[in-house]
């Protein structure tokens, strides 16, 4: 790791440049865009019956949202307060009243409303339970909740249980707490909300650099020569780090965004924090290279090729041979298998030309620095490890790692998820390190029981098993989920019903209530009302994207009554499936489980002490593998050659991703896209394309393919030709399940569709024409 600390926040150079501004029209006025001032009024009118808790919640807690790590109002990349509309759209989650009991009454009421509207009902106020043909959930005590969970749980082989935890704020404690708990009870069968998103991240720079998160931090955008956005659109998913962008661009950094749309929210931005960005906008990218889905692989291959062939010519002028040399390993055989590679089909395949490839291999190879920066457009692919491992051969050949400006950094989405995995709450890892012999038998001397032997499934394949036989040894009985609505986030929602429905016993503990928590189980539904980490006795922290590991404290306001934090209901658990063992397994404070925490885990020496609001401290040191040292057994970074993935299509077949709008996770906000003014059931697709099929603007069409349907509306934007973006979770039903990527286990959510008219879609009286088309697609798959 590197012995580098980081210096905390720099000053935000305010000086005005109109070079940058977006346009020259005030507060962009006609222009597409988000409406900050308004947005934030509707959040103090939404918080009006709770503001002085509401405002304290915002003052004095790290915050829920993104993974910047935002302490009360500040952070440590830039002196000044930060407040962004993400946040303040989920303040609301921590300041409701309890649903009044009426609801209760009539599920059958609660099913017609969508997930939006169940959130806004209010929080959990107790602990409820529905059984098979009710049409109510009946009120139940904390021990008789908890004493049918734990009889259940007696009954069945741990590896037919299962817990998973999300990202809604779940704090390190928690996260620790669960993955003890859940291999106590004898299980491995546990996974979060992270994994599904970055778990491809994890693994690869874990076998290409030795490293399982961000080597650099947010201050090295500021002076970078090159910021490179990988299939990651921070402006919408990270709104404070426009502030960033903001900061770079006027150190004189180059950023540049590759992803297959033209996403506006990078091209320009109105930063509300910042006078000149608010009235005038910013100009963010310098450069879009608009590749196909899935087309990545190439372009970099692409890239590298330039650079073999410039090395050639002058050695020394693409990459750092000097680096190179000294920390890497498998150089040549990256040559040789770059070398192979051909131009035609490097262009084919990446959906961006020669000329291109070139440009930006030029753009950095004249760098001395550069950060690149990624998340679910690289990640949620089949081959997503690889695709991850090719962005660290690109940091590895250009010596970008391990010093000031330089880095890889998959960014998060959502506040601690980062923790989630070194917590252990996933089924490949335990606290400090992977699930491995030597790993495993320290922890199991520290906890003191033994840790089961057998691999854990990740969430997809726990789902799955809900509808294997009953005399398999993995079939699903129990799933105890913390959040989450798979109905809403997995591929292929009609599976995933189905699975839910098979459950036995399903435990839902949670804050508020969502589709999923509303469908039936074989035997009961169970849900149980969860703190908040603003709630959390003792307080709570989290990590955010660049490791820093943040206190956020109890912060005093109303509560629901019978809410209880979520490691104390874990616990409680345990206790009562092994009341001989309850003293292995029990924690009086959250001061407890930090104290632990440092003994299992390494890197994080030094939770131990953080107790008071603002107290943080960084794991790793400024930079990861610094001075170029890998924490590799040889303490080299490893150079991979990655074969381009298969990614064909005949005329009339598309790729399709998704895209978030307005929403946090699957929390929708809005039912319009504030960046493009799309609507969630448009299909933002290539003119051109549109044309060739006779699609107007506008027009109602269809999108299919052998998993499910889609109907929409034709929206033309700026997508690469032969792609399309659906919007997430309303595209969910076009993807394939039981589709995972190879090393990291990560569902796969890009696939390939037939677009139609929707009139010349529903004018085939003959239904043997879809089969037939769908047919032609699958041949094409294979």
């Amino acid at each position: 790791m590197g012995k580098t600390k980081h210096t905390g926040p720099m000053q935000l150079n305010k000086k005005w440049k109109p070079s940058l501004w977006a346009g020259f029209m005030p507060m962009g006025l006609g222009k597409v865009k988000p409406h900050h001032i308004r947005d934030t009024f509707k959040a103090v009118y939404e918080n009006r019956d709770r503001l002085p808790y509401a405002y304290r919640i915002l003052t004095q807690g790290v915050c829920d949202g993104c993974a910047l790590g935002v302490s009360g109002l500040y952070d440590q990349t830039l002196t000044g307060p930060h407040l962004c509309t993400t946040r303040l759209n989920v303040l609301r989650l921590n300041t409701m009243p309890a649903i009044p009991a009426k609801y209760f009454e009539d599920v059958e009421a609660l099913k017609k409303l969508d997930s939006t509207e169940l959130r806004k009902l209010g929080r959990i106020p107790y602990p409820l339970s529905r059984k098979p043909g009710e049409n109510k959930f009946t009120r139940l005590s904390w021990n008789e909740a908890l004493d049918r969970i734990a009889d259940k749980m007696k009954k069945i082989d741990p590896k037919q249980m299962a817990f998973y935890l999300t990202a809604r704020g779940i704090t390190n404690e928690v996260y620790y707490t669960a993955a003890k708990v859940a291999r106590f009870l004898g299980t491995n069968n546990i996974d979060n909300a992270s994994r599904i998103c970055h778990s491809p991240s994890k693994t690869a720079l874990k076998r290409s650099l030795g490293i399982g998160a961000a080597s650099c931090n947010y201050k090295d955008w500021i002076g970078t020569d090159v910021l490179v956005f990988w299939g990651s659109v921070a402006a919408n998913n990270q709104p404070v780090s426009t502030k960033y962008m903001y900061a770079a661009k006027k150190a004189g950094t180059k950023i540049i965004m590759i992803n297959p749309y033209r996403e506006p929210a990078m091209e320009n931005y109105w930063i509300p924090s910042i006078t000149e960005s608010a009235l005038f906008g910013t100009k963010i990218v310098d450069d879009v290279y608009q590749v196909n889905i899935g087309g990545d692989i190439a372009f970099m291959n692409g890239v590298m090729k330039h650079w073999f062939e410039m090395e050639e010519e002058s050695p020394g002028s693409a990459i750092d041979l000097s680096f190179v040399q000294k920390h890497t390993n498998g150089f040549e055989e990256l040559r040789e298998h770059i070398q192979k590679q051909e131009w035609n089909m490097l262009e084919q395949s990446a959906g961006l030309s020669r000329e291109r490839m070139i440009e930006f291999a030029q753009l950095l190879a004249g760098a001395s620095s550069g950060i690149f920066i990624w998340s679910m457009g690289l990640t949620q692919h089949r081959f997503a490890t690889d695709n991850i491992s090719q962005v660290a051969n690109l940091a590895l050949l250009r010596g970008f790692l391990g010093r000031e400006h330089c880095g890889v950094m998959p960014i998060r989405g959502h506040s601690g998820v980062q923790g989630s995995g070194e917590m252990g709450a996933d089924p490949f890892v335990l606290p400090g390190g992977d699930f491995e012999p030597k790993n495993k038998a320290r922890i199991e001397k520290l906890w003191g029981f033994p840790v089961p032997d057998w691999q854990g499934d990740s969430i997809g394949v726990t789902l799955e098993n809900t509808m294997v036989s009953e005399e398999h040894e993995r079939k699903l009985k129990l799933f105890y989920t913390s959040g989450g609505n798979f109905l809403e986030t997995m591929p292929n929602p009609d599976f995933v019903r189905t699975c839910l429905e098979e459950v036995e016993l399903r435990v839902h503990q949670d804050i508020i209530l969502n589709t999923s928590s509303l469908l039936e189980a074989k035997e009961e539904v169970i849900l149980l009302p969860a703190m908040t980490r603003y709630e959390q006795p003792g307080g709570g922290t989290s990590t955010s994207t660049e490791r820093m590991v943040y206190f956020s404290p109890e912060i005093a306001g109303p509560r629901i009554e019978e809410a209880r934090s979520e490691w104390e209901i874990y616990i409680d658990l345990a206790a009562r499936v092994f009341p001989e063992k309850k003293h292995l397994i029990h924690f009086q404070s959250a001061q407890e489980i930090r104290d632990e925490i440092a003994q299992m885990n390494p890197n994080y020496e030094g939770i131990q002490h953080l107790k008071n609001r603002g107290d943080v401290f960084q794991w790793g040191g400024a930079w990861l593998c610094e001075g170029g040292e890998c924490p590799t057994p040889d303490g080299k970074g490893n150079l991979i050659p990655i074969e381009i993935p298969e990614c064909r299509r005949t005329e009339g077949q598309f790729y399709v991703t998704s895209r978030r709008g307005k929403q946090f996770n699957s929390m929708i906000y809005s039912a319009t896209d504030p960046f493009n003014a799309a609507k969630r059931y448009d299909v933002l697709l290539n003119e051109e394309d549109a044309r060739s099929l006779d699609i107007r603007n506008g027009e109602a069409i269809v999108v299919y393919n052998q998993y499910g349907t889609f109907q929409g509306r034709a929206r033309f934007a700026e997508v690469r030709a032969g792609n399309l973006e659906v919007y997430w979770p309303e595209g969910n039903c076009l993807l394939p399940k039981g589709v995972y990527e190879e090393h990291a286990k990560i569902p796969e959510f890009n696939t390939l569709v037939i677009v139609e008219k929707a009139d010349t879609f529903h004018a085939q009286k003959d239904q043997k024409y879809v089969e037939k088309r769908i047919e032609d697609l699958e041949t094409t798959v294979e």
